[in-house]
């Protein structure tokens, strides 16, 4: 049990120090029969186990499928489960076991930010101090060279941004501040046509919203999805530089977040 305890460590050591999401599951109680010991961990991350074993079979792959939707599902911490191994799980031997899944290094925030202009270049730097993970996603290689090296931070160099957003996170915030109209345009038509995201910001004036509003219409968005996104952006606070402007955004975007875990259930 040592060894096993040691080995853990080592595993779960190595997954927090990639920076990825996880999850533990942990056989916590069983009656009757169960394929494994009290105390049998799995470290699961989107891509399946990375380490050890909750019993294998039909229930292990059950545990993955919890283990990964909580990895989506940014409302929940940790999570308690009771199977009935023959009615919940199907399998032919009797009994039941509880599990505890507890998320670990998840992506809580996770923010896409189209652009890798000057206020981009500061906004980022702000985000990737506090407890988010930034996606930034531009055509200029230039600009996006010019960010910094970071764990937390993914970049991704694509000549139509709007191609990315069906792949973002479901609960991922957007914030659009690339060259202007012509390319925050269709990255906009894209997110309203496919989801409903917690933030939707784009960079601008009254003026600029009126206009993406208007080419949205006659893209035939509906009039409903017209004020659902925040452009102006950033709160009234500030100055026009670059790094004021940052911090005007990400304070919205802490309100927003805030706003939006109250209604939140966690364990």
């Amino acid at each position: 049990m040592a060894h096993d305890l040691a080995a853990y460590a080592d595993a779960l050591q190595k997954q927090l120090g990639d920076g990825k999401p996880f999850t533990v599951v942990t056989l916590i109680d069983i009656r009757g029969s169960a394929p494994q010991v009290l105390g049998a961990k799995a470290i699961v991350t989107t891509g399946g186990i990375v380490w050890g074993t909750v019993g294998g079979g039909k229930i292990e792959a059950a545990a993955v499928t919890r283990a990964q939707e909580l990895l989506t599902n940014l409302k929940q911490e940790c999570q308690w489960v009771t199977w009935n191994l023959q009615t919940d799980i199907g399998m032919t031997c009797g009994g039941e076991v509880k599990l505890f899944f507890e998320v670990h290094a998840r992506t809580q925030w996770p923010i896409a930010v189209y652009g890798a202009g000057h206020v981009s270049q500061a906004l980022v730097r702000t985000l990737l101090r506090l407890d988010c993970h930034v996606t930034c996603i531009d055509a200029r290689s230039e600009w996006l060279d010019k960010l910094p090296d970071h764990v937390k931070l993914s970049i991704d160099c694509v000549d139509e941004p709007e191609t990315t957003v069906e792949s973002m996170h479901p609960r991922t915030f957007f914030v659009l501040m690339s060259r202007g109209h012509a390319t925050d345009l269709p990255v906009l038509a894209k997110i309203l046509q496919s989801r409903t995201p917690p933030f939707l910001g784009v960079i601008g004036s009254k003026q600029k919203a009126s206009v993406l509003k208007r080419d949205l219409t006659a893209m035939g968005i509906a009039e409903e999805k017209l004020d659902s996104f925040h452009c102006p952006m950033g709160l009234p606070l500030g100055n026009n530089t670059p790094e004021e402007i940052a911090i005007s955004i990400t304070a919205q975007l802490i309100q927003v977040r805030d706003e939006w875990k109250r209604t939140t259930a966690s364990c």
